[in-house]
């Protein structure tokens, strides 16, 4: 029973190569990869308030949902099938590999289709929902309606980028992601200033980058390193395609998680902000600053986890937990490096930072800087939460991922959302970020202590 992990431990460096080594091999390109995937939003949001103002910014702000809900249909796909295939080469079986797969470029291709249909026939009422007002909803429309066209692509790309990276081939994943945001970042300003474009210019800029990224994004398909795949490999067979849903659940309800977080704050601070000196589009204006900015560094610490996953899931396969463990420490240390140098930034420089997107009114800079010293004061310890929920998608216990995810947007942010208005106002909305960052922390931590010492007492048993 043994022989097959065995080999594929001996054809695989993930089974035997230094663990600090493989975590930088693997996890350097894949943070490069999501920061690049943020960036495509910051450089947008950049061009956009010095070329439209603070306005556009609002829209992208509006916008901003239904890309993390892209963002969490690829992740589904993306994430759990690269679990199962990760898992399948740590347990010696290359054809669970290749069906896992063919399978997962069927789902993304079929999803991201779907999605952008769905996104044209609705996008009025999207809009509002959202949290749009009367003067930022042409914005949001005009901007909406055109990245649509480019959702598939950015789904297939993310998608296949995880393959690849579960693959073996991490710095091929960054170089997809890389492309199209220079791509973007070079049409940004040539189609607003240069052509006058408006905000449909920077939308423009951002599909054609994604259909860069997808075009070398799909060149990988017939160059898989450890599977071949046939015609016959493709298909959605719905046994495969649930196993490849669950285990990627975590990662997908985490970021659809953020998505209602994203709707409900901005209607909060649509309501209380006009209650205000502030109004309704500063408070909407400012969110949309500080969530992308933000969204930078945990582009860094998810680049991070995906990183981990090929290392733990093939370790797992393998049975190797004390290089599952070793992976898991080593990151979570990382994390907390990256996230004190993103305390040091939000709390000591958030007026040069959001100086970046564009000029305001002394009313909008004061709130703006305010919102982003409170609301991410709690940084530091965010990234635990993501990290121990993706460690339970590596090694295929997705039920356990998927509680994690859930435990700070869902079963505390939200709540605290709508509840400390009540008491507070508008600075009922800026408290309720850190005190559940801080409750998160606490249920994560004594969840994984609580999962590593089962594992002990059955490694000993």
């Amino acid at each position: 029973m043994n022989q097959a992990p065995a080999a594929a431990e001996a054809r695989n460096p993930l089974g035997y190569e230094k663990i600090p080594v493989l975590l930088r091999r693997f996890a350097i390109p894949s943070i490069i990869a999501m920061v690049v995937s943020s960036l495509y939003n910051i450089v947008d949001q950049i061009f956009i308030g010095q070329g439209v103002g603070y306005l556009g910014n609002a829209a992208t702000n509006v916008a901003y949902p239904l890309t993390t809900i892209c963002l969490s249909i690829a992740l589904l796909i993306g994430i759990g099938g690269a679990s199962r295939f990760s898992l399948s080469l740590g347990a010696g079986d290359g054809e669970a590999a290749q069906r896992a797969a063919g399978t997962a470029i069927s789902m993304l291709a079929a999803a991201g289709v779907l999605y952008a249909v769905l996104i044209e026939l609705f996008l009025t009422p999207l809009m509002l929902a959202f949290g749009a007002t009367g003067e930022v909803l042409p914005y949001a429309e005009s901007y909406t309606r055109i990245t649509a066209l480019g959702m598939p692509f950015l789904i297939l790309t993310n998608g296949l980028s995880n393959l690849a990276r579960a693959d073996g081939s991490p710095r091929f994943s960054m170089s997809c992601m890389l492309l199209g945001a220079v791509i973007n970042t070079i049409l940004d300003p040539l189609f607003i200033f240069t052509f006058g474009m408006g905000i449909a210019a920077a939308a423009w800029a951002t599909v054609i980058g994604q259909v860069a990224s997808c075009v070398m994004a799909a060149s990988y398909i017939p160059r898989f390193r450890h599977i071949r795949l046939t015609r016959q490999s493709f298909g959605i067979p719905l046994r495969e395609a649930g196993r490849i849903a669950s285990l990627g659940m975590s990662n997908s309800l985490n970021q659809l998680a953020i998505t209602l977080v994203q709707i409900v704050l901005n209607n909060s601070l649509t309501y209380y902000g006009a209650m205000t000196v502030y109004g309704s589009d500063i408070p909407l204006a400012s969110c949309g600053i500080v969530m992308k900015t933000n969204a930078i560094l945990i582009g860094v610490i998810v680049g991070l986890s995906q990183g981990s996953q090929p290392i733990i899931g093939f370790n797992y396969g393998a049975k190797q937990m004390d290089r599952v463990w070793a992976t898991y420490r080593l990151a979570v240390t990382c994390n907390l490096l990256i996230s004190a140098v993103g305390f040091v930034l939000f709390q000591f420089f958030p007026r040069q930072l959001i100086s970046l997107f564009g000029t305001g009114s002394p009313e909008y800079f004061e709130f703006a800087v305010r919102f982003m010293r409170t609301f991410l004061f709690m940084v530091l310890v965010n990234g635990v939460q993501i990290l121990s929920s993706n460690f339970f998608t590596a090694i295929g216990k997705a039920p356990r991922g998927v509680f994690l995810s859930l435990t700070r947007q869902v079963l505390f942010l939200i709540p605290l959302i709508l509840i400390l208005p009540f008491f507070f106002g508008l600075d009922g909305i800026l408290y309720a970020a850190p005190i559940a960052d801080g409750m998160a922390f606490v249920v994560t931590t004594l969840f994984m202590a609580s999962f590593y010492r089962q594992t002990k007492r059955e490694a000993a048993a």
